[in-house]
């Protein structure tokens, strides 16, 4: 039996939302599944992903294939790096603490990277709805004077006529 770790649609129309479920590859989009192992909001900014990374990893390990968008969301929350370290440590590359410390810190790091970027969304969130209040005056940018105008003009002509 080919097993696939692929999404399942959930969620209104123009309103996406999905299961990310481990399924037999010949069973419908929607339909039946063996274990449902996480979630997928694309609507959000940014995308929130819930997922069990210990299921997914022992999926994978079992044998079961990621499609192409399942593929880069394990890569997102580092279950393919944890997947990679777990072949050096076979290999006999690295020990399963050094292993261990790299997924650790690249975990620690991506998930730093993820909440500055939803403080930075929440915080221009925030700007526009102090704006659209009045309380926050709006910045215009004003042109510059004709002389610079005229100087940056001079200044550009004299640079092509050197080249």
């Amino acid at each position: 039996m080919a097993v696939k770790i692929r999404l399942a649609r959930r969620g209104r129309k123009k309103n996406p939302f999905y299961h990310i479920v481990v399924a037999n590859s010949r069973s419908p989009r929607d339909g039946k599944f063996i274990e449902n192992i996480g979630s997928y909001n694309p609507l959000t900014v940014p995308a929130t992903i819930e997922l069990d990374r210990e299921k997914a990893y022992e999926w994978l390990q079992k044998g079961a294939q990621p499609t192409d968008t399942v593929a880069a969301i394990l890569r997102f929350k580092g279950v393919l790096l944890r997947k990679h370290l777990q072949n050096g440590v076979k290999k006999g590359a690295l020990t399963q603490e050094q292993a261990d410390a790299k997924l650790n810190d690249w975990i620690e790091a991506k998930e730093a990277k993820i909440k500055a970027r939803v403080d930075k969304t929440n915080e221009s969130k925030a700007n526009y709805h102090k704006m659209v209040s009045g309380e926050m005056k709006v910045v215009t940018k004003v042109a510059a004077p004709e002389e610079d105008q005229a100087a940056f003009r001079e200044d550009t002509a004299a640079g092509n006529e050197e080249e």
